[in-house]
């Protein structure tokens, strides 16, 4: 999941639990829906990523540079996740908004599609819920 700095999901991709998620980040970038920015333009990308340290490949960090977007990522064996913490949070939260669906939180569905239908329709009532506050 992509989440927004308010918490807001912008995009929900399932994968199988043997997937490293270093793996699903470039798809998981492509899914990210244009945002129309104040001056009425659309807005193709994030202007910046925050990660933990499973996305410490060199060649996703070449690759989302590439697409022009500041990358963040914890090193290892270099730097703590502490620093990082102050972001993390907002995925944790988006996280754990997720799980107030009980559909999710134990997977009654024996196909994939399902589940990733259940978790982009909770996404979506969680954008309506943060966004008419």
């Amino acid at each position: 999941m992509i989440c927004e700095r308010t918490g807001v999901p912008l995009a929900v991709l399932a994968t199988a639990a043997n997937v490293h998620d270093s793996q699903v980040l470039l798809p998981m970038l492509d899914c990210v829906p244009a945002i129309l920015t104040p001056a009425r333009r659309r807005r193709w990308r994030p202007d910046k990523l925050h990660a933990d340290k499973a996305y410490d490949v060199r060649a996703l960090r070449e690759e989302v540079r590439r697409r022009g977007i500041k990358v963040r990522i914890a090193r290892k064996g270099v730097e703590s996740s502490k620093r990082l913490g102050r972001h993390r949070w907002i995925v944790e939260a988006c996280l754990s908004w997720l799980m107030r669906y009980r559909r999710l939180v134990r997977r009654y569905d024996r196909k994939g599609e399902h589940y990733e239908a259940s978790a982009v329709i909770a996404s979506a009532l969680i954008c309506y819920r943060r966004l008419t506050k």
